[in-house]
């Protein structure tokens, strides 16, 4: 485990700053599952936006491809309480998923290939917060981090950010996912500590 000097002097300080209470800093890139690694080829990858009547948008990975890129620089954390500071990401942001998308639904419930699932509000999906990531680190996303996409929210624990993404289905109620229903917290703010259900 990496940490920081006595003090956090300098630069040391200003990344204090960015650490969330509970966590620690690391330099590493853990692997954390809650089942085995599904190995998904980019030839048969979609991606899914389901709204609440059952309208479908679905893009291929070359369609993806061939919408806005972005690259972005965030800190993580997971709620196993080690958090990784400036990780660089390639990818398309969910706003142009959700270009063309009528829904008035206000929560979503995102699958991915291999069955996990995890809840979140339809906001924390938008207006710049959260992406549909293919590349880490300049490199293609490999399968263990959830390759060849997964979804990537920062703001919130890492468990939200699904990995091999492929669906996200909008619904009018609150649906909760795999780690929520057996009592991680239902939104998850590393700011606010909310691991667990009564946090």
């Amino acid at each position: 485990m990496n940490s920081f000097s006595p003090g956090f002097r300098g630069r040391g300080r200003q990344l204090a700053q960015r650490l969330p209470p509970g966590q620690y800093p690391t330099e590493q890139f853990p692997v954390l599952s809650a089942g085995p690694t599904p190995k998904v080829a980019t030839e048969t990858w979609a991606f899914t936006i389901t709204t609440e009547l059952g309208a479908t948008h679905s893009w291929t990975w070359d369609q993806m491809m061939a919408l806005p890129q972005q690259e972005t620089v965030k800190d993580i954390h997971c709620v196993t309480r080690w958090s990784k500071f400036d990780t660089a990401w390639r990818g398309v942001s969910l706003d142009a998923f959700f270009e063309d998308v009528e829904t008035a639904a206000d929560h979503a419930l995102v699958t991915s290939y291999g069955g996990y699932t995890t809840n979140l509000p339809l906001a924390d999906l938008l207006d710049g917060r959260s992406w549909i990531a293919h590349t880490y680190d300049g490199y293609p996303l490999s399968p263990e981090h959830g390759g060849p996409a997964r979804l990537l929210v920062p703001h919130l624990y890492f468990w939200k950010s699904a990995k091999w993404v492929r669906e996200v289905r909008l619904t009018l109620e609150d649906e909760p996912g795999f780690w929520e229903s057996v009592g991680y917290h239902n939104y998850g703010d590393p700011w606010r500590e909310q691991r667990n259900w009564g946090d």
